[in-house]
């Protein structure tokens, strides 16, 4: 099926006609194998409606931590694994790129789904995230874009889905953002971070809109080992993920049992220097 270019198919208070089949285009950090991803397969297939399409390139590999990184020193080898699927040796970002210019040249998706990440993406998680890397190069192209976590924790223990709350309230979350988000406006495209809270499908609270959080006190770390040849290695390691971060900030509110949804763009100017910085500095 060719569809007609949608690039820009919105209005102020959302899509044009949210019952319009739609071409989505699914990728991951956590590799091409991961359970996550078969989540987000199902939650895109109900978004793209009867007679959308649903597009896989999803990294051969798992790519969690490595954030925007593109392959921009060594080609990406593409291969097909079954009809719209595909695993490609690369980032997230990569994945996206090769989405867009060489699996689906016959027309650009009109949505970007990134996801569902095994573990939360709130926080300063978000910086190293590929998972939000894969979002935000769909964006920085133009597309509409949706980042998907499912954050852990001890009130899962007994939960043989791991993925229940991601898989029960995916479709809704998608669909209010798809109705209600603008996307335009800003010389960044926006996208949005959704993180699922650590409880199972029933316990959720509901959905906040929040901002970025920081757990102050959480930060990766390398921890040295010496392997029995005497070769020395360092292991990356993290921090408690439960650390509080403050009210209206997404993993406070993911630890508290809430849907998050954050709006982002790529622009990384602290924009509340600029005017004592310009009095300064241009004088």
């Amino acid at each position: 099926m060719s569809c007609p270019d949608r690039t820009h198919p919105l209005t102020e208070g959302g899509w044009l006609n949210l019952g319009q089949k739609m071409r989505i285009l699914i990728t991951n950090d956590d590799g091409i194998n991961a359970p996550g991803l078969e989540v987000l397969t199902d939650i895109a297939t109900e978004i793209a409606g009867p007679g959308g399409e649903v597009w896989t390139v999803a990294p051969a590999f798992e790519q969690s931590g490595v954030g925007h990184c593109i392959s921009y020193t060594h080609p990406t080898m593409i291969a097909k694994m079954g009809p719209r699927r595909y695993a490609a040796e690369g980032s997230p970002a990569d994945c996206v790129l090769a989405g867009i210019y060489d699996v689906m040249t016959d027309a650009r998706p009109d949505l970007v789904l990134s996801g569902v990440n095994r573990g939360n993406n709130s926080a300063e998680n978000t910086l190293y995230s590929g998972t939000i890397g894969g979002a935000m190069e769909a964006a920085l192209q133009g597309i509409n874009a949706i980042a998907l976590s499912q954050f852990y924790g001890p009130r899962m223990a007994d939960q043989s889905d791991k993925f229940e709350a991601s898989r029960v309230h995916g479709v809704s979350v998608v669909r209010a953002i798809l109705k209600h988000a603008t996307w335009e406006g800003a010389d960044y495209r926006t996208f949005f971070n959704v993180n699922f809270p650590p409880v199972g499908a029933a316990d959720v609270l509901g959905t906040k809109v929040v901002r970025q959080g920081r757990r102050p006190n959480t930060r990766f770390k390398v921890e040295p080992h010496t392997a029995p040849s005497g070769r020395r290695f360092l292991w990356i390691t993290g921090g408690a993920q439960d650390d509080p971060t403050g009210p209206d900030t997404d993993s406070q509110s993911n630890v508290e049992g809430y849907i998050s949804v954050t709006p982002m763009r790529a622009d990384l100017t602290a924009h509340d220097q600029l005017p004592a910085l310009k009095a300064a500095l241009e004088s």
